[in-house]
C-alpha cells in the first residue's frame, strides 16, 4: 500500500502526525503535512489508517 497526501487540500491540523509519527511530518514554515515514508508496513499501516479516517480536509489516501 503506498501513501498519496493531496498537498492543496490539507489544511495543516497535523492529526496525521498524531496518528502516525513516523509516517507524517509538518513543514515549520506552514505546516502542511508531509510523507515521510510512502509505503508504510506493519504497526504503521494502522495509524495511516485513523490519519485517513480522522483528517479533517480529506487529503490523505491509501492506495494500491
Amino acid at each position: 500500500m503506498r501513501v498519496e497526501l493531496d498537498e492543496p487540500k490539507c489544511v495543516a491540523s497535523g492529526q496525521c502526525v498524531m496518528a502516525a509519527p513516523e509516517v507524517f511530518d509538518q513543514r515549520e514554515e506552514d505546516g502542511i503535512a508531509l510523507v515521510l515514508d510512502e509505503r508504510p508496513a506493519g504497526d504503521s499501516l494502522a495509524g495511516v489508517r485513523e490519519a485517513v479516517a480522522i483528517c479533517p480536509a480529506a487529503a490523505i489516501r491509501l492506495v494500491q
